[in-house]
């Protein structure tokens, strides 16, 4: 059996994120997989105990994923909520969810600071992004868990190819 892919559930067009809203990606190899049953639809911020919707987060001062886990960083709402153990909780409930579908990679959306693989916001909430990955994106690769953004969908391809 081909191994499965933990994806952002999001990117499936569920209406989970901070806004209330999906972001679906379109693409024939998110058909294809799903045709397969490979994917494992999954909200780490849902699980973690947020509710839809929700201010929007990010991890503090230009930080990332790793940081918040080495206790380092917080991640705060913009009205200054304090959500870092909701982005913890929720990571490790991904990280449950992968090995016990036998995930090897996971798709997930970028920006997020659940979620962000390539740049994550800088916690100035003006919009501005740095390289740096999510809470969920850095447990996933501390576990081995290959993490791809939704702009790298031909290189996951290739991967689960070879």
């Amino acid at each position: 059996m081909p191994p499965k892919i933990l994806i952002s559930a999001c990117l499936l067009s569920q209406p989970v994120r901070y806004d209330g809203k999906g972001k679906p990606l379109v693409h024939p190899w998110i058909e294809a997989w799903k045709g397969e049953g490979r994917l494992v639809s999954f909200c780490p911020e849902l699980a973690g105990g947020m509710s839809v919707p929700r201010p929007p987060a990010e991890i503090e001062k230009g930080m990332n994923g790793d940081d918040v886990l080495a206790g380092h960083a917080r991640v705060l709402e913009v009205t200054g909520g304090d959500v870092t153990a909701a982005f913890v909780a929720g990571a490790e409930k991904a990280l449950g969810l992968a090995e016990a579908n036998g995930c090897t990679v996971a798709l997930l959306i970028d920006g997020s600071p659940s979620c962000g693989s390539l740049a994550i916001y800088d916690g100035s909430f003006g919009g501005v992004k740095h390289a740096g990955h999510g809470v969920t994106a850095a447990l996933l690769k501390r576990h081995g868990i290959a993490v791809y953004a939704p702009s790298e969908i031909e290189a996951l391809a290739a991967h689960l190819a070879s």
